[in-house]
Parts: structure tokens; sequence; C-alpha cells
């Protein structure tokens, strides 16, 4: 039993299915007789108030600004690894994937803005440039040896640069005013992070204890909260100076089971639960839908063939070992998918709750065609 269970964890694509079964739940929960109490729930405030801290929130916020701040950890280390010593460590590796991220984040980008010109849905146009890395990887791990290794490698280079990408779109244009007291109190914690990082502190605690305080005065800043959790990665070493190895792997190999088995399944059961109403279907036809939808399916791979092409024909980059240009074009439409980080934009862009499950919806949709149409591509592609 025990390994059969860890066979189950280990396979690529089970945090993808794990997803979907959530998303299947949470929309399932929304459209029933346990919709109401379910949004109870998660307006259910939570936590503790004084006259100095306010730490009493929704169960919604604390998913979304607390939660997801771990999540954000994880892909922080993620793009500190890859840097240091993985597929973004050397120019030759880092040039595709990033140029294929910046592509297929400005053209939905400029897709969207283009479609809900003069619109007061414009807001959100940072929807569709992010990727769902577990969702596309899930669906690239269900094609097996029917597509190179080099794909797997590029796709998830492209993923991590996507997010961090996103991230600074969160920081720059999706923060609200700026309280530089409560800013300057979070930097100087994560100065002494690094000066820990300097004189060669590897445990962990001297890390993830003040990152605690660093969450409470960025979410207090202004700044969203989850971008603590890639400023503490961002300090965490990557070299182990005792045999226990690296703190960054350790912390890394720690969180990784949680973020994707427990973490980004809440999330998608708090942000997924839609309540289906014929008006929707309008939402799907209206600059918003059709910004977001054509974004994903069209201007993800259209984005990423575009500068690819460009890059190879430059002698920027190469195509990955024994890809061709259909296999290209392919993890274009995978990238499509964007769900997690899509959703999580679409929180920040909007206030009328409307807005939001038409986005959420346009979301799903997008994600199921992005998939279908990647899937398909890759399945018809031949290896070189």
């Amino acid at each position: 039993m025990r390994k059969t269970l860890e066979k189950i964890f280990q396979s690529p694509s089970i945090g993808g299915i794990l997803l979907f079964i959530c998303v299947l739940i949470s929309l399932g929960i929304a459209n029933s007789f346990l919709g109401s109490s379910f949004d109870r729930l998660l307006n259910y405030p939570l936590g503790f108030e004084t006259p100095k801290i306010h730490l009493k929130y929704s169960v919604a916020l604390w998913i979304n600004d607390g939660l997801m701040a771990i999540f954000f950890l994880l892909v922080g280390l993620e793009i500190k690894r890859e840097v240091l010593n993985g597929g973004l460590s050397t120019p030759r590796q880092a040039s595709l994937p990033i140029l294929c991220a910046i592509g297929g984040a400005i053209v939905p980008a400029l897709i969207y803005l283009i479609i809900n010109k003069d619109n007061v849905t414009s807001s959100g146009w940072g929807i569709p440039m992010a990727t769902d890395i577990a969702f596309a990887l899930a669906i690239l791990a269900m094609l097996g040896n029917k597509v190179p290794l080099s794909l797997k490698i590029l796709l998830s280079a492209l993923a991590i640069v996507d997010d961090l990408i996103a991230i600074l779109v969160i920081a720059i244009f999706y923060s609200t005013e700026l309280h530089t007291m409560y800013l300057a109190y979070a930097g100087g914690i994560l100065l002494l992070l690094f000066i820990f990082n300097k004189i060669g502190i590897c445990s962990l605690a001297f890390y993830l204890i003040p990152s605690l305080f660093i969450w409470y005065f960025v979410h207090h800043s202004g700044i969203h909260a989850t971008i603590a959790g890639v400023l503490t990665a961002m300090t965490i070493p990557a070299k182990a100076k005792k045999s226990d190895g690296s703190p960054l792997l350790r912390l890394e190999h720690v969180l990784v089971n949680p973020v994707n088995f427990i973490i980004v399944p809440i999330f998608a059961l708090a942000n997924t639960n839609i309540r289906f109403e014929a008006s929707m279907l309008d939402g799907l036809i209206s600059p918003l839908g059709i910004g977001i939808i054509l974004g994903l399916c069209l201007g993800k791979p259209l984005g990423i063939f575009l500068i690819s092409k460009l890059a190879i024909r430059l002698n920027i980059a190469q195509l990955p070992a024994d890809a061709n240009w259909k296999h290209i074009i392919g993890v274009g439409a995978l990238a499509g998918v964007g769900f997690t980080m899509a959703i999580f934009i679409s929180l920040l862009s909007f206030t009328d709750h409307q807005f939001i499950a038409e986005a959420k919806f346009s979301i799903l949709i997008a994600s199921l065609l992005s998939g279908i149409i990647g899937y398909i591509l890759l399945n018809r592609s031949k290896i070189n």
C-alpha cells in the first residue's frame, strides 16, 4: 500500500488530476443546496485583532492571501533553483523559455486590451498572461513517450518564467495604495534575512519565522501579501555548509506535496464555486469573456510561436532536442491553461462579483479548450 501511494503521489499528472477533481467538487457545491452554506463558510471571520494588530480576516482571504503566500514561496524557490542550477542557469538554456514566456504574456495581454479598450473590464488585462504548470504538465504527462522529454523541460521553465512575470505584474499593477511605513518594516526584515544568508546561516527557522512578519507588513503595505513568499524564497541559501543538504532544496522538498496536494486544491475549492446562471453564457461573448478566451487560446500559442520563430531565426536560441514546430505550437496551446494564476489575478482585477464570476467561467472554458487543443496537437506530432 505504501509503495502504491508513493507511486501515485510521484506521478507527474496526479497534481493536475486532483486539481480537476476539486474544480468539479467546487462547481457541484456552488450549484447545489450547499452553495449558500459554503459561501457563509468562506466569509466566516477567523483570527484576532487588538488596537495595534489586525489579524482577523475571512476564510477566503486567509486562503487567497495566506495559503497562497506559501504557494508563491514554492514558486520563488523553483525560480531561484532554475536560475542557479537548472534550465535557466545559462544564457543558451534560458533564452528560449524566457523569450517564449515573454511572448506568451505580452500577446494575450494585448489581445485582451484591444478587445476591452475603453471598457470597465480593461483592468483584467493580466488574467490571460498566466500558465498553470500543474494542469499543463499533467496533460503533457498523459502523452507519455509520444512527446520528447525536452518539451517537458521547455514547458516547465516557460511556466516558471511565466510565474515570475505574473508576480511582477501583481506587485506593480495590482497592488493598492502603498503604506511606506509597513513597507520599510518588511524591507528591514528582508535585509536581515539576506544578511543571514551572507554570513552562512542555514537553519530554515531563521528565515521562516521572520517571514511571518514580512507577510504581515507586506499585507498592510498595499502590496499583495503573496509577494512576501517570493521575497522570502530569494533569501533562502542554495548552498549547503553541512551534511544535511541545501536549505533551498530541503524547503522545496518539504513544501512541494503540501502545496500541490493541499494548498492549490483548497484554492480551487474556494475560488471555482461558480453558480451557473443563464447570463454567464452572455458573459462568454462579452469583451471580458472574449478577451480571456482569445488571450489564452489564441494569444498564448501565437505569442510563443512567433517569438520562438524569431529567436531561432536570429540564432539566439534553438529548438528543443527531437522537437519540431508542431511541438512548439502544441506547447503554446498547453500554456493557455491558465487556471490557478489566472483566477488569482481575476480576484485582484475586479471588485464587481459579476465580473469575477464571468472571468472565472471564461478561464475555465479557455483552459479546457487550450488543454484539448494542446493534447490533440502534440498527440498528432511526430518526434524528430
